[in-house]
């Protein structure tokens, strides 16, 4: 598989990484229950289609997709490069808590190690910035986790430039972890060009927005979700943002069998089309998904269907614009 090198580090990621949020099963932000032994076939499954790196958090389960990951990797020889987070913890009633004291954020790293089983991190990244006051004070502990030789490197998630400015300036960035998808495109605006300009890596996170670009979605489909699904409360899964993906999926059909693959693979080597992209986190919770989702590392799409797409999405822009009166 492809790599890239992730900013100005020694790590090369390959092109798409397995995102392990799915399979922390059910929380406040889960994606419904989960079955250990799928976890786990999954891991495997990415690990022998050539994925070298795997990105999780201890929130995604409250500790499970830690939990799970660090057992499977007990059973591989070839042992993947391991992304985790800080900056989420949990209540009683499994409900995730922004918290970015300092004390705090180094007591979630020997955690995170802990349930990993493993002896150092290799890429440790603030999960979110919030309260946006305290960012510098939790920026400074996770380098100290550094200076201790339990992380390698230091990366951030959903951070704007100037949250990324801040922080730059104390302790190397690695990296940046935003969201990034057909339907999601905000960190084009500014982020690509800034992190481009300053060798920071871009791990891109839901680039098939979180199923919806994969043709797999319809009406009824929506009606089956868990539950405690968390999909459910996103805008993304409501009118008229909902109806308006499912027109432009039917769109995209032509473009993919045009080119031999299938929408989810569309959906993430669009992603890739941008070099300021090192890698796009795809997650996957049962065996079969992530094998057919990998091999979208090995497709360059064309300048012309590039451009079809966007025409495309500018057109679901404008059916999105109308249903809301804009």
């Amino acid at each position: 598989m492809k790599t890239r090198k992730l900013g100005q580090t020694d790590l090369e990621l390959t092109t798409i990484g397995l995102g392990t949020w799915a399979i922390g099963g059910s929380w406040q932000f889960g994606w419904g229950p989960q079955e250990e032994s799928d976890s786990r076939k999954t891991i495997f499954e990415a690990i022998d289609a050539g994925i070298n790196w795997i990105d999780t958090a201890p929130v995604y389960g409250c500790g499970q997709s830690e939990i799970t990951l660090g057992r499977a990797l007990q059973e591989v020889s070839q042992k993947p490069i391991i992304a985790t987070k800080c900056g989420l913890v949990w209540s009683e009633r499994r409900e995730k808590v922004n918290c970015l004291d300092a004390k705090s954020i180094v007591s979630e790293c020997e955690a995170s190690l802990k349930r990993l089983g493993i002896d150092t991190i290799d890429l440790y990244q603030m999960h979110w910035p919030v309260p946006d006051s305290q960012i510098e004070e939790a920026y400074e502990a996770m380098v100290r986790c550094v200076e201790a030789g339990k992380v390698r490197y230091l990366g951030v998630s959903n951070f704007s430039v100037d949250q990324i400015s801040r922080v730059r300036g104390i302790h190397r960035l690695a990296s940046l972890q935003p969201p990034y998808s057909m339907i999601n495109r905000g960190i084009e605006e500014e982020i690509l060009e800034f992190c481009g300009q300053n060798d920071i890596g871009v791990v891109a996170y839901s680039p098939m927005g979180r199923g919806l670009l994969t043709g797999k979605f319809s009406h009824e489909r929506l009606c089956q979700l868990a539950g405690d699904d968390h999909r459910l409360k996103s805008f993304d899964f409501q009118a008229p943002y909902f109806e308006a993906t499912l027109e432009l999926v039917e769109s995209l059909k032509p473009i993919a069998e045009d080119n031999k693959i299938t929408l989810a693979q569309l959906a993430i080597c669009w992603v890739l089309r941008r070099q300021e992209v090192t890698s796009a986190i795809v997650g996957a919770r049962r065996a079969g998904q992530i094998s057919e989702t990998a091999q979208a590392a090995q497709v360059e799409l064309a300048c012309g269907d590039i451009a079809e797409i966007e025409n495309l999405l500018a057109e679901r822009d404008e059916k999105i614009r109308e249903k809301l009166g804009k």
